[in-house]
Order: C-alpha cells, then structure tokens, then sequence
C-alpha cells in the first residue's frame, strides 16, 4: 500500500496538505548536511504483516502491567483494519478484525480503555451508512458498534482521532467533516448509546475546519482540540469548547516562522499552557511550540531536516516537562525520528528510522511509569507494513 493510499482516508483537504508538504521535501533533503548524534536504545517490538494488521496510523494506550493496545488501517482477516495487542512478553494478539457492515472499517485512530478493560475507538469507514463508527472491544474480545454517523441532518462523518471517556462512561470525539457547515464536528456518545453533536466548526476565517485529532479533557469539563487548517491565518487552530458548549479559538497560527498544519493534537500542563507540533514553518519543515492560556506562542523548536521534519503528531508530556515526539521525515537516514525537547528548548534526536525498523513516522508516543516510550510506524519494518517500537531515552 502506497502512502498516497493511505493519505487517501483523511480526505481531499489532508491530501492537498500533504502534497505541499512533500513537494517540500526534496529541498530540505538537498539542505542536509549534519545529523546529530543518536541518543537512548531502540528495539522493535513487532512488525506488521497481512492476517495481523497493517499500517497502524494510530498511537498507543498502556495498561497497568505493561500491555500495548492499538489499530491498524488495513490487514486483518477481512482487510479492514483491526485493533490488536501487544503483550508485555511480546506477542502480538489480533483482538478484532473488522469486517462488512455494519462493522467499522480502516480505523486511524488509538483507543481509550476503561477501569473494566474494555476499549474504545473509530473507524473512519463502514457502519450502517458508510460514515464511520464509535465501537466498543470488550476484556473478552468481543466487539460491538456503539454509534454509525449517518453524515445528515449535522451529524459527523468520518472521524479519525481517538476518543475520551469521563467518569460517567460518557465519550468524546471529533470528526474529520460533517456537521452544519462540513468542516467537522464535536460530539458526545453517552453510556446509552445517543450522539450529541456539541459543536460543528463553521471554517476560515473564523473558526478552524477539519479536527482530526484527539481531545483533551480538564477537570470541569472543559474540552481542548486542534483543527489543522481554517481559522484566522488558515493554518490551523487550537479551540476551547467549555462545558456549556461554548467554542473558542485560543490561538491560529501565522504560518511561516511561527509554524502551520496542527495535524497533531496538543498536550496541556498545570498552569494551563499547550504543546504541540505544526507540520510546516519554521525554517520550512515543522516546529514545536508553547501556547499560553491567553494565545500567546513561544516556538521551543525549529525542526532542520537531520534533526526531523514534518512532525504530524502530538507530543508526551514527562514530570519534568520534557517533550517526545516523532517526525514523519527527516533524520540520518530520512524515513524520520524519535526526538526530545528539554524543558530549556535543545532538541536531541533519540532514534533516526532507516526503513527496516519503522518508516512513515505518523503517530505519537506513550510513556510509561519508567520513562519508556513506546509507539508505531505506519510503514517500514519486516514487511514494510509497519511496526510497534519501544525507545528507552
């Protein structure tokens, strides 16, 4: 599968990202001309083939005992997509191979996992009327579809990013398009099983168009996102939707120095601050960057090409305020890194891919209580079908 297919799901608006972004490209590897040093150890854990899932395009989830949950675009028993495990000794366990409709199908998005150990997800694809799915894996294995969007009467379609659960067993997610302008919606799934469309973004110049990943959730309720384009520059936003369903736009970058394209979503600390990544800006391939509770950007980072380019996904967060991240390019070899941010701002790359252990590098990280990082390459890997890593800082 080409990354162009891949690409293919996340719609017209993300393809056409996508390709500036690539066309780019070639003039920053030209640009190259030192790659620092690598830090840390890295071990693939797994490599994706066929029967056990392919192209994971989606971050990790941890439990108490060390296991690794996530989905995979394709692959599968049907194709379609699957939700899998990797086990703290290792092996992979296919939990759920979607299938025909009603099923979901091509999940890109992590998952989320209640006290019971049942997990959550989308499908940006199937469902009863093609839109795409909130479903629902269950300890045993079982899985059910909580909600099909039907893309009518304001409702979502195609959402991509994971989902966040409240002490009520209430979701929260975002999809891509849809809602009272198509630019994408906020929604709430509750424990019965009933949408609530909270929000629809009405686009540039405005509001922010096309959410696709996940939200964050603080203490009152309140829920925190970005949208990769729209807003007042058109390069993105980060919103705010508080518990009355109020939305507000904290920040929309400039572009250019400042940095564009929030593919990713954003981390939050105690005083309220935001970090995330913009896939462009910069000195041309991706920044990382600090956004006061008033909308005021600091850039902690410009991204060169040996260092990383092009990061697309959101960050981690440490006790001490240190930053993880992947680039989807860029690094010694060119299929991109694992990098860290100190809280002072100097960047180390921990992990430069070369194709055989991970390419493509799409998603996230989570870390563990030890200070592990563990996440997926969409690409790359034994069979080039991607892979799940684990780097030791």
């Amino acid at each position: 599968m080409t990354r162009i297919a891949q690409v293919e799901l996340f719609g017209r608006w993300l393809r056409a990202a996508r390709a500036i972004l690539t066309s780019a490209l070639v003039l920053v590897s030209v640009a190259i001309t030192a790659q620092p040093a690598q830090a840390g150890t890295f071990t693939v854990l797994y490599s994706f083939h066929g029967a056990k899932g392919e192209y994971p395009l989606a971050g990790l989830i941890i439990d108490s005992e060390g296991n690794l949950y996530g989905t995979t675009q394709n692959g599968g028993a049907h194709g379609r997509g699957t939700v899998f495990e990797i086990t703290n000794a290792g092996k992979e366990i296919v939990l759920h191979s979607f299938g025909a409709a009603p099923d979901g199908k091509f999940p890109l998005s992590s998952l989320v996992r209640d006290a019971a150990g049942n997990l959550y997800g989308t499908t940006t694809q199937g469902g009863s009327h093609g839109f795409g799915t909130v479903f629902k894996v269950d300890a045993t294995g079982a899985e059910s579809v909580l909600y099909s969007f039907s893309g009518i009467n304001n409702d979502g379609r195609y959402p991509s990013a994971g989902l966040v659960l409240d002490s009520h067993g209430n979701l929260y997610g975002t999809t891509q398009e849809g809602g009272q302008k198509g630019f994408g919606t906020i929604f709430k799934l509750d424990a019965g099983g009933t949408e609530t469309v909270l929000y629809s973004f009405t686009g540039y110049p405005k509001d922010g168009e096309y959410p696709i990943a996940a939200l964050i959730r603080d203490n009152h309720g309140n829920l925190y996102g970005t949208t990769e384009i729209g807003g007042r520059f058109n390069n993105g936003t980060i919103f705010e939707l508080d518990e009355s369903g109020n939305e507000s736009v904290i920040f929309s970058p400039k572009g250019n120095r400042g940095g564009g394209y929030l593919f990713g979503g954003v981390v939050r600390d105690n005083q309220g601050n935001f970090y995330g990544t913009a896939a462009y800006g910069g000195d041309g391939v991706g920044t990382v960057f600090k956004v006061s509770p008033e909308g005021a950007e600091t850039v902690l980072y410009t991204f060169t090409g040996g260092d990383g380019a092009y990061p697309s996904a959101g960050l981690v967060r440490d006790a001490q305020g240190n930053l993880y991240g992947t680039a989807e390019f860029g690094g010694a070899n060119g299929p991109g890194v694992v990098f860290e941010i100190t809280n002072s701002g100097t960047e180390t790359v921990l992990h430069s891919f070369d194709g055989s252990d991970g390419a493509a590098l799409l998603t996230g990280l989570v870390l563990d209580n030890a200070g592990n990082l563990y996440g997926t390459a969409t690409e790359g890997g034994a069979y080039n079908q991607g892979t799940v890593f684990k780097m030791v800082p």
